[in-house]
């Protein structure tokens, strides 16, 4: 794992916010069941692993570096490519050919300078096992079945949760995942599913998606509201519609 850019002024184990923190995350701490919840701290004490820094890794990133949590690990291997700029926001033209994690964590560095930030290449399984066991939280943003299915066995070996997203097409789907029930639960094989290079996807629905998937992320490290534990969250763009489904191994019901 290589070590990116660092917030100088990150204090990870301070239990008190400092007066630029308190100005900084004012407007999310009016919210009373986060400030009641003393989520603003839990999430500075946290770790989070992002799995892919590309559209559904972009919003998670940089909604969680501004919204303050303590440390985030940022993993890709690929460089951003001109397709990528229709929906993948953190980029622009003069990144082309750049990694994506180094970019991205650049950014989220510059959105938030209390953030500890790290980036990683592409994790095979024993890597992506100590970075999955090193941190509070896992999201994964990838879009491809190999990495997602060593993100699950990991986390399973752990017996951490993880967010876990896609999106194509149109269409988008979130979920929070965990020792109880986990993506092998819902899909237990990769199956034939195209990737986007394939079946396209319109701009803002990873965006959609990964904003989403980041306030997940946030419910559950800041132990508020209730985290799609067990329940899967489906969107589809061009009809509007949005559906809460629960989950009961091994059958999908509607909730």
């Amino acid at each position: 794992m290589t070590t990116g850019e660092t917030g100088l002024q990150a204090q990870e184990t301070a239990e008190v916010l400092s007066r630029e923190e308190l100005r900084r995350y004012s407007r999310q701490l009016l919210v009373p069941e986060w400030l009641e919840a003393g989520a603003q701290e839990r999430l500075r004490r946290a770790s989070v692993l992002v799995v892919g820094a590309g559209g559904l890794g972009g919003p998670v990133i940089t909604l969680l570096a501004g919204a303050g949590v303590g440390r985030l690990v940022i993993a890709d291997g690929d460089t951003v490519g001109v397709s990528n700029l229709h929906r993948q926001t953190q980029f622009i033209a003069a990144d082309v050919g750049r990694p994506k994690a180094e970019v991205a964590a650049a950014r989220a560095q510059a959105i938030n300078p209390f953030v500890q930030i790290s980036t990683a290449p592409r994790l095979d399984p024993e890597d992506m096992q100590r970075a999955t066991d090193d941190v509070t939280l896992v999201i994964d943003a990838t879009d491809n079945f190999e990495t997602r299915y060593a993100i699950a066995d990991a986390c399973a070996q752990s017996g951490r949760e993880w967010v876990w997203g896609a999106a194509s097409g149109s269409s988008g789907m979130v979920s929070v995942f965990g020792p109880q029930f986990g993506l092998r639960d819902l899909f237990p094989t990769p199956g034939d599913a195209p990737s986007c290079d394939e079946t396209g996807v319109l701009g803002p629905v990873p965006q959609v998606v990964g904003s989403l998937m980041a306030q997940e992320a946030l419910k559950v490290l800041g132990g508020v509201g209730e985290p799609l534990r067990g329940r899967l969250w489906t969107y589809e763009a061009l009809s509007g519609r949005v559906r809460l489904l629960t989950l009961k191994s091994p059958i999908l019901a509607t909730s």
